[in-house]
């Protein structure tokens, strides 16, 4: 590649990436795997339609095709499992995860209480936990 444009894979995240795709068997000569991704990559990171990927990326029916097949077969699950287990043994994953009420919120339509004029009858559910195996 000439050179890496914005939104694309670097070398060293190719690297990763590279062994956990899969590869043809047989048939005609494919574009180039890392062309391919990239232009996956591109489209999500800006959000463009498939039909307006830039020419570098070959055909855009190539792109969304093979982008298609992967999703189905679980491609990109197993990488990102692959990838996230080879970080968490280096240690490159801080698993602290900490939630605060103020950032989650429900909507005001998400709650449980009745309104004005609404039907007659509506019981207010209130949300328990279920009883664990160690409830017996």
């Amino acid at each position: 590649m000439v050179g890496v444009h914005r939104y694309e894979l670097t070398d060293q995240e190719w690297e990763l990436l590279a062994p956990l795709i899969p590869r043809a068997s047989t048939g005609r000569p494919r574009v180039e795997d890392r062309r391919v991704i990239n232009g996956m990559v591109y489209k999500i990171r800006t959000g463009i339609s498939w039909r307006d990927l830039p020419e570098r990326y070959g055909p855009w029916k190539t792109v969304y095709t093979r982008f298609r097949r992967y999703a189905l077969d679980g491609i990109f699950t197993r990488a990102l499992q692959q990838v996230r287990a080879r970080a968490d043994a280096v240690g490159d994953i801080d698993w602290l995860v900490q939630i605060d009420s103020t950032l989650v919120r429900a909507h005001q339509h998400a709650a449980a209480t009745g309104r004005k004029g609404g039907p007659a009858g509506r019981a207010n559910r209130m949300i328990t936990p279920s009883a664990g195996p160690e409830a017996d």
